[in-house]
């Protein structure tokens, strides 16, 4: 397993000066996975202010120097580099109160969250192991280290960790550690709606997230309760095989792995179909207005999850069409004037993905969708008027005929309607020769 030159310099460096220094963590557990690293953390024997005085040619940063932690910019990389300890009462379940540095690397891994990233290596590639980490990555296994009711006591997101990296890398959690984890879910009341939401966005773009969401529903339902009714509800429809709850994670699913924002507004496209359900006569289930009120539900949780604007209003407009119908060409041509070019093709995505969670005959018309996206494209080339911004006639022009105030903007949206319809040309003089008409009457 080979080093990158600034994590075999860093190591190097503190070596170089009598202290011991490991990678740590989930840097070691991808190595060893042979998957991408993305951040490398270091432990070291060496105290904050050794750590400092070590790389005093080196831009140091004291980001977290009370329990330990300096970080070391080398060649444009910023390394978090923490002293060996023990952890005190974690009062507030995210931070300890007090640390205790320690000499023993073994002491320093008994703290962390879960065996496959209590594991160090040093820069030969010697790895400390004293939990058993590699054993459960290669039997792909998720335990804690320890007993999981302390290790979920003292940091609650931990029981997110454990489902998210069970989604992510495939891994079964272990008995203990699942029990744990239905046992103690509703301490994730306690953690920031911040860090909630970092891990649901990556948990809902695993490649096991069918399986995770299935099994741990009731951890993402006591984030989100609003989900609970949809957990085991029968829609009671010819186009559907599987519960709400089934059908959600089973669409979001069928997007693409790396595609949050498409996986994230299938998540939550169908949560407003418990409060909107009634049955027929027949027993048969209907979902009038589901699209509307999961739209309205969905930025409730999205703001109390805290995501930024631009994200719950792209979310929220893909939610609150995706049920609606397009028969032909005119359809295309609203649906791309009221979602915009960027969010129509986004829509059509998510239909395909809504239709291929359903009954077989229901996923095998999703070529349609794929004839609406050549048309919205041939419409964009072609520069077709979709919106009161492309109408051949202005607000300037309908004022020197004679209109003024609201009426201006009514009648531009009127237009913009004969013009979609087909029912007049975009073209100047027709669209003012009819206004003239209209006038007139």
């Amino acid at each position: 397993m080979e080093l990158d030159m600034n994590t075999g310099k860093i190591l190097s460096e503190l070596e170089k000066n009598g202290f011991e220094a490991y990678m740590v963590g989930g840097c070691v557990r991808d190595m060893i996975m042979g998957r991408e690293i993305h951040d490398t953390d270091i432990t070291t024997n060496a105290l904050p202010q050794q750590i400092t005085e070590v790389f005093r040619g080196y831009k140091v940063i004291p980001t977290g120097i009370k329990h330990g932690t300096v970080t070391v910019i080398c060649g444009d990389t910023p390394y978090e580099i923490t002293t060996y300890r023990i952890d005190g009462k974690y009062s507030d379940h995210r931070r300890p109160d007090t640390v205790e540095f320690t000499t023993d690397i073994t002491d320093d891994l008994a703290r962390r969250d879960f065996t496959m990233n209590a594991i160090a290596m040093d820069r030969e590639g010697n790895i400390v192991d004293p939990f058993g980490g590699i054993n459960d990555i290669e039997n792909r296994i998720i335990r804690c280290v320890g007993a999981p009711e302390h290790r979920f006591a003292e940091d609650a997101l931990r029981i997110m960790r454990a489902v998210r990296f069970s989604s992510q890398l495939g891994f079964r959690i272990d008995i203990r550690t699942a029990r744990s984890i239905y046992d103690m879910h509703p301490q994730l009341s306690d953690i920031s709606r911040e860090r909630l939401r970092e891990e649901l966005d990556k948990l809902i773009c695993g490649s096991n997230a069918v399986e995770v969401l299935m099994e741990y529903s009731n951890v993402i339902s006591s984030i989100i309760p609003e989900f609970k009714p949809c957990i085991g509800l029968d829609q009671r429809s010819p186009y559907h095989k599987f519960t709400v709850w089934e059908h959600i994670i089973r669409a979001m699913a069928a997007a693409p792995q790396e595609d949050l924002f498409l996986r994230r507004a299938l998540f939550f496209h169908d949560i407003g179909k418990p409060p909107c359900m009634k049955l027929d006569e027949t027993g048969r289930g209907h979902f009038k207005q589901h699209d509307r009120v999961g739209a309205e539900m969905t930025e409730t949780i999205m703001k109390r999850l805290r995501y930024d604007k631009r994200t719950i209003a792209d979310t929220v407009k893909l939610i609150a069409n995706h049920s609606k119908k397009l028969k032909n060409r005119i359809d295309v041509k609203k649906t791309l004037s009221v979602m915009g070019d960027k969010l129509f093709f986004r829509l059509m995505e998510l239909k395909k993905c809504d239709n291929s969670a359903k009954n077989p005959f229901v996923a095998d018309e999703n070529h349609v969708f794929d004839s609406y996206i050549e048309m919205g494209r041939d419409m964009i080339a072609n520069n077709e008027c979709r919106s009161i911004k492309g109408l051949a006639l202005k607000g300037t022009d309908l004022m020197a005929l004679g209109l003024e105030g609201e009426e201006i903007g009514s009648t531009l949206d009127e237009l913009l309607e004969l013009v979609m319809e087909e029912r007049l040309p975009n073209d100047k003089r027709t669209l003012t020769e009819y206004m003239r008409q209209r006038c007139s009457r």
